[in-house]
């Protein structure tokens, strides 16, 4: 059975700030483990995947690179956000969400 936490209309105002320096943070996290992460899927190309417009690359490889961009953005977003909510309830006592 999930476990319910307090939450209160302040609590959610008071993280706010941190919620988007934390979702900033990671935006850059992420970014870079594409980065590593497309260098050993494609060891021949550039530093970055290959994005939609570029007319140089097949739609398979565009996808793949999409959906690897996808899932890291989405993990490291759900690390960063559920981390912040959790330290923001050590410090306050009060859950930032819901």
């Amino acid at each position: 059975m999930p476990q319910e936490h307090k939450s209160s209309k302040a609590a959610k105002i008071l993280y706010r700030p941190w919620g988007l320096v934390a979702s900033l943070l990671g935006g850059l996290i992420a970014g870079q483990m594409v980065q590593l992460l497309w260098k050993h899927l494609d060891p021949g190309s550039p530093d970055d995947p290959p994005t939609p417009l570029q007319s140089e690359y097949r739609l398979p490889k565009i996808l793949i690179a999409a959906l690897v961009q996808g899932a890291i953005f989405s993990a490291v977003r759900a690390l960063i956000n559920r981390g912040g909510a959790r330290a923001f309830e050590r410090w306050t006592g009060e859950w930032p969400g819901d």
